[in-house]
């Protein structure tokens, strides 16, 4: 066998695949800014349904996407339920169980009215799109007879792209295939006048980021926070990473949400409270970090300066760094914003177990004759949702934080 001709043929291949790919991210963005005009703005009042495969199911451990939108509304609220199922797509064939009926179809339809939504993020087409295009056409039919289902329930939808495969081996015709998937997502948006968000491009550059998945094709925990600020972006918020610039010399500030208590030359202190509009997200471990609150302080002697807030140790630099700017990755807010996603993980693994129950079949299913008493504990776990709901609300809401800013000596 000639190996070079073998190897040229393939860099053609490669390429025009490449050029394929490039030519449906192309067709998809044109078609994604007529169906994102105006920010999501989530009302008081509304319930937030994630339902797709496992890029969404998988959240429940890290409970991201969630805190995304609950600390960017922290005045309203927005309840949430995660029904996700791992393998699934827009005919709910993974939640198949022994019992029949419900089909498995009809199963995905019970669930989606049973969670009350009022708005809805669809994560499909990652699990079709295996199929290629001889699997299109079905694919459009079930998701358009699924948007059916939710706008019967008048709730919002706001349609999602797959994420693409990270992996540097046969890479290319797979994500062909989801671009290509997600041209239809995005075709089928506009046309039922519903929001789209483009996730695909981003989570490709967030590659470059560090590692965001545990096998090229699951995201982890730095994956979902890339996720999150990927969806944030392509609901029309802005970035959180606003930069708070404070001039000792002036005794000024450029945010309005920051002002200055005390600022005393003799100590070279500096005292001032901050205002946060909402909590920042928690950096994961080993993440490259770029999207944290940034603090510029000019105006400086020269000499090293720690920063503490309720005498916690919050960051150190020099006068030059203060003045370029420092992220701030770590806090009173940090630890309120970690102690807000645990109630979060918390709530939906509670709620996964409620819908979910292991032993389906023996409590509510065919045979609930044999173990049928423990369907009265499914409903307790709804309390307890209902009390960690309630816990959620009490953590979401920012507090203006005193910070200080001291000679280190």
């Amino acid at each position: 066998m000639n190996r070079k001709r073998v190897a040229w043929r393939y860099g053609i291949w490669v390429f025009l695949m490449m050029l394929g790919t490039f030519s449906v991210a192309q067709t998809t963005t044109s078609i994604t800014s007529k169906t994102t005009a105006q920010p999501l703005i989530l009302q008081d009042g509304d319930r937030v349904v994630f339902l797709g495969n496992s890029l969404l199911e998988n959240d429940v451990l890290h409970g991201y996407l969630e805190l995304a939108l609950t600390t960017r509304f922290p005045d309203r609220n927005v309840t949430f339920r995660n029904i996700g199922w791992s393998g699934d797509n827009v005919f709910g064939d993974a939640r198949s169980y022994f019992t029949n009926p419900p089909t498995p179809y009809e199963l995905l339809m019970k669930q989606i009215t049973e969670a009350k939504p009022t708005v809805v993020f669809v994560a499909y087409g990652g699990v079709e799109a295996q199929e290629g295009e001889a699997g299109v056409s079905r694919f459009t039919d079930g998701l358009n007879k699924l948007l059916d289902k939710i706008e019967e329930l008048s709730a919002k939808a706001v349609l999602l792209s797959p994420i693409p495969v990270l992996s540097s081996i046969d890479a290319a015709p797979r994500n062909a295939n989801l671009q290509r998937y997600a041209t239809v997502i995005a075709s089928t948006a506009a046309a039922r006048d519903a929001r789209y968000v483009d996730i695909f491009n981003p989570m490709q550059e967030a590659k470059s980021k560090g590692a965001i998945t545990d096998n090229d094709i699951h995201l982890n925990e730095a994956g979902y926070y890339h996720l999150a600020m990927a969806l944030e972006k392509g609901l029309g918020w802005p970035a959180r990473n606003e930069v708070v610039a404070i001039d000792y010399a002036q005794r000024s500030t450029s945010s309005p949400n920051a002002k200055i208590r005390s600022a005393k030359q003799k100590t070279d202190t500096l005292k001032f409270t901050l205002d946060e509009k909402y909590l920042p997200l928690p950096i994961p471990k080993e993440s490259t970090v770029e999207l944290a609150q940034a603090l510029r302080i000019a105006g400086l002697k020269k000499g090293y300066y720690t920063l503490t807030a309720e005498g916690t140790l919050v960051a150190v630099a020099s006068a030059s760094q203060w003045a370029k700017g420092v992220n701030i990755t770590q806090g009173p807010s940090f630890t309120q914003a970690n102690q807000l996603r645990d109630l979060i993980r918390k709530k939906n693994e509670i709620f996964f177990h409620q819908y979910r129950p292991h032993n389906r079949t023996y409590i509510v299913g065919f045979r609930s004759y044999e173990q049928g008493r423990h369907a009265e504990g499914l409903k307790e776990l709804g309390l307890i949702v209902t009390w960690l709901e309630g816990q959620i609300s009490l953590h979401r809401m920012p507090t203006p934080q005193t910070y200080e800013l001291t000679p280190l000596k």
